[in-house]
């Protein structure tokens, strides 16, 4: 499967970025009014207010060294001049003016410039990748046309380093001003998203949702400084290792337990000072009733559990290292780790499934909601699913189409069956994604065609969540998310008879026990065995009345002798005897021995057949009594086998 191929506006040519030499004060007078007369503007006010400028500022761009609030202070009569200067590579004022700076309509002032041919080829760039009007134009104003003027270079010669200057030229603009730089930081994301794909920068912006660190040590907010310098080591050792995301998971607990010894004991200056009682024990009871820094709820027991567990694999690896401010003796036991509870997978009920689906289905963003109903499907987690590869579909002769899972939670890789209903939701979305280059992997940094694009940007797994959510809330229904389609899809398998090792293998899970908690949901044999039990019970307190009567709590096995009385199904064997609810049925390996050609026996077991032939009699007596035929049939063959055996028993 291969999606359409976009092509993206070829770049112009490249020229000089060097600085315009200004000419004389007059030609550029000149020049200014020639421009003003193209675009149908200007009067007598324009013109004062340009020899003004002319007069303090010869050289246009000695302006630039006034203090910024000077810059920003040129009135109506002077700003179009100042524009004139940008536009035409004659002054170049800094990011800290062009950001802080407003300008009206500056793509269209930029129209008859140099500008103008890279600007339109970066609006039809944005557009093919599926921004909207509105960001793919504020994206060229705010972003574009800003690096343009400051570097007087070509589109095609912007580099990272001038994204990242004018990054912090809006960063610095909103701490000035105390106010948020979400809708910058937003124009400049999409605009370097834009440069990726036509090629001019090699490195995909950065994520919006994550602060990039060096290292782990904004995680210990409030640990004492020598803990934090020990756990900082104790990241670093494990980098190699460990995932990034299992690594900020590492350092964050860590970090409660640090902050947790500041406040027990703000003394200790070493690890080899810890107690159990003192400092250990106190930590237990402190997880046991955390709550939430969001939120304010408690913490689960699974997020106790991995606090614990942390702390512990910390202790010992330090341990195993040999570090000298090691404890001298182990600290934490298995026996504090508190247990998870057994819940069932968290599935979606059949009219809560079918509303979500409708509602997936009405969604307006295509793209989002088909991956939902892809997930439904094939039973992906969340991050398999933004995972997947354009190419993961795979048709084998004779035994359809699969769907190749790449390496996900597990670490393993999984083919799982596709119906032509699933291939041609994938069909679908691969004509919805956005085109554009290939993506480096997050895992391997390879370049990757993914599935799931959009705006020229993987889709997130939170984008995903959001969508399912808006999808509930649409139907009626309270939040849900991503894994309980999963656990739907598994459950819905099961129920219609799918093995437990075929479901084992289509979920990826690595052992059975996994896949067996979906085996629990709706066991067939309980429900069988429970039904059948119930209906002989009711037939047998059935009092004529139509009621429901209780069902009662007898002892029906009270004793060694009371057994052959019961109104069970039963059978005596040579060392006991079995019990089934008529319900039940007879067993079909009642007594199988006895009839068996291999049997053999002599004469120290006569004593033992004897008793077992007096039991069968009584026991057909009983069977007979109730009007049970089959089981009187069944004790008669016994009765028969055994006789015949002890005859040639005695004849030896």
């Amino acid at each position: 499967m291969s999606a359409p191929h976009t092509t993206m506006p070829a770049l112009t040519s490249a020229c000089a970025a060097e600085p315009v030499r200004p000419p004389s004060p007059g030609g550029i007078l000149d020049q200014y009014a020639a421009w003003l007369a193209q675009r149908g503007r200007g009067n007598r006010c324009f013109a004062d207010g340009a020899a003004v400028f002319l007069r303090r500022w010869p050289d246009p761009q000695a302006f630039v060294d006034e203090p910024l609030e000077v810059l920003l202070a040129a009135d109506m009569h002077t700003r179009p001049f100042i524009n004139f200067l940008l536009l035409h590579d004659l002054l170049r004022p800094g990011y800290d003016y062009l950001v802080d700076r407003k300008f009206a309509a500056l793509v269209e002032l930029a129209r008859g410039t140099r500008l103008e041919a890279d600007l339109d080829g970066f609006v039809q760039a944005a557009a093919e990748l599926g921004f909207s009007p509105n960001v793919r134009s504020r994206a060229a104003e705010r972003v574009l046309a800003r690096l343009l003027i400051q570097t007087g270079r070509r589109l095609h010669e912007l580099t990272v380093t001038d994204l990242g200057e004018l990054e912090t030229a809006f960063r610095v603009r909103a701490e000035r001003r105390s106010r948020s730089w979400t809708n910058d930081r937003g124009f400049l994301h999409a605009a370097w998203t834009v440069l990726f794909h036509l090629g001019v920068v090699e490195v995909t912006p950065p994520n919006r949702r994550r602060h990039d660190h060096t290292d782990h040590a904004h995680h210990f907010g409030g640990v004492p400084a020598w803990l934090a310098a020990r756990l900082q080591d104790y990241a670093t050792a494990l980098t190699g290792t460990h995932a990034p995301s299992m690594m900020d998971g590492i350092a964050i607990r860590l970090a409660h337990f640090g902050r947790h010894l500041a406040t027990v004991d703000p003394d200790i200056d070493s690890l080899a000072g810890l107690d159990r009682q003192r400092h250990i024990e106190t930590y237990l009871a402190a997880v046991a009733t955390a709550r939430a820094m969001r939120g304010g709820q408690p913490i689960s027991v699974g997020e106790q559990r991995n606090r614990i567990i942390t702390l512990g694999r910390f202790l010992a690896d330090i341990t195993e290292w040999g570090w000298p401010d090691a404890p001298a003796r182990r600290l934490v036991f298995s026996r504090d780790i508190p247990k998870l509870p057994r819940a069932l997978p968290r599935y979606l009920p059949v009219d809560g499934d079918r509303l979500i689906a409708q509602a997936l289905h009405d969604l307006p963003n295509r793209l989002f909601a088909d991956a939902l109903l892809l997930a439904r499907a094939t039973g992906l987690r969340v991050g398999e699913l933004c995972d997947l590869e354009l190419d993961c579909v795979h048709e084998i002769p004779g035994t359809g189409a699969w769907l190749k899972v790449p390496l996900g939670k597990l670490n393993s890789e999984r083919m799982v069956p596709l119906d032509d209903d699933t291939v041609a939701l994938i069909d679908s979305i691969a004509e919805t994604r956005s085109s554009g280059r290939p993506l480096p992997h997050p895992k391997t940094g390879r370049p990757t065609e993914f599935l799931l694009t959009h705006l020229g940007k993987r889709v997130s797994s939170a984008a995903l969540r959001d969508e399912l959510a808006r999808a509930a809330a649409t139907a009626g229904l309270p939040k849900a998310t991503p894994h309980q389609l999963r656990h739907t899809w598994a459950t819905a398998l099961i129920n219609a008879g799918c093995s437990l090792q075929a479901l084992m293998v289509m979920l990826g899970h690595t052992s059975a026990a996994m896949s067996l908690r979906y085996a629990r949901l709706f066991d067939a044999t309980v429900r069988a065995d429970y039904e059948r039990a119930l209906t002989q019970v009711k037939t047998q307190l059935d009092t004529g009345t139509g009621k429901q009567t209780t069902l009662p709590i007898t002892d029906i096995t009270s004793g060694a002798s009371g057994w052959k009385d019961t109104p069970l199904i039963k059978f005596r064997l040579a060392g006991g005897y079995c019990l089934r609810t008529a319900a039940q049925g007879s067993c079909a390996y009642a007594n199988i021995c006895e009839h068996c050609p291999n049997f053999r026996t002599d004469a120290a077991f006569l004593p033992v057949l004897a008793a077992q032939r007096a039991d069968t009699q009584a026991l057909l007596a009983d069977a007979q009594a109730r009007g049970w035929e089959e089981e009187a049939a069944r004790h008669r063959r016994l009765l028969d086998r055994l006789d015949q055996r002890m005859a040639q028993t005695e004849a030896s």
